[in-house]
């Protein structure tokens, strides 16, 4: 069934164009690519398909839900992105923070993910405890990312291969270190780290290892670690429908 998005203005669309733009010059100047994709991923990843609220409806810049646990550090994402918002008060906070995710995943080589804008701002924080711990395993996974967000077991697989950018930091998870050995370069490396095992000075979550002990996923990495185009084509797809969990009308 396809998907049936707001209609935005011109102006808007214009605004949409140029922001991106900015987005690229700052997220290349300040090699911040990780924090933004994952701020944008932990405003959509919100989303509960039950009662139809959180995901990503810009509620993430709320200090409310930024004293999440899971969301330790993503105040210096807000506040990094903040003077490009301010130049484009005609969007909403929920496009802005998607349109960065996308943008943080094109410049650093990753597939292009389609934009569809319109979405509204909300003013309620989802309760804490919707995100994923990365401290447990395969059950804990499917109910977050399916029982949740009403993703399927590849869109996890897929998702988790976002980890091919960034590193874990102590104060903030707990853990510490890249998953890869370029963490601002967005390939297939994560899958590649994961079937080779544990490796000094790279990470590997038991959020990670679950993904090799369950053998659905399993298949899923084997063959992203094979295959690039099928891990990019796999993730747009995934990241995408993360980005509009709760937005816009299924026709």
């Amino acid at each position: 069934m396809a998907k049936c998005y707001p209609t935005v203005s011109e102006e808007y669309q214009k605004a949409v164009e140029k922001c991106k733009r900015k987005l690229r010059g700052l997220i290349q100047e300040k090699h911040c690519a990780p924090i933004i994709l994952r701020v944008a991923w932990h405003s959509a990843g919100t989303f509960d398909v039950a009662t139809k609220t959180g995901g990503p409806f810009g509620t993430i810049r709320d200090p409310a839900e930024l004293t999440h646990e899971a969301n330790k550090g993503l105040e210096i994402a807000v506040r990094i992105l903040e003077p490009i918002k301010e130049q484009f008060p005609i969007l909403s906070y929920a496009d802005f923070y998607q349109l960065a995710g996308v943008v943080a995943v094109e410049v650093t080589g990753g597939p292009e993910i389609p934009f569809h804008p319109g979405r509204p701002d909300k003013e309620a924080p989802p309760p804490e405890g919707r995100l994923p711990d990365a401290k447990k395993g395969v059950d804990h996974l499917r109910d977050v990312f399916g029982g949740h967000m009403g993703l399927s077991d590849k869109d996890i697989v897929a998702l988790s291969g976002g980890h091919t950018l960034g590193r874990c930091h102590m104060e903030r998870s707990g853990f510490e270190g890249p998953w890869t050995t370029n963490p601002l370069i967005f390939d297939n490396s994560y899958f590649k780290e994961l079937i080779s095992g544990e490796k000094e000075g790279l990470i590997q979550l038991p959020s990670d290892k679950a993904l090799l002990e369950d053998p659905v996923f399993r298949t899923f990495v084997e063959t992203y670690a094979a295959d690039e185009d099928a891990f990019f084509a796999d993730y747009a797809e995934a990241r995408l429908k993360l980005s509009e969990l709760g937005f816009a009308d299924t026709e």
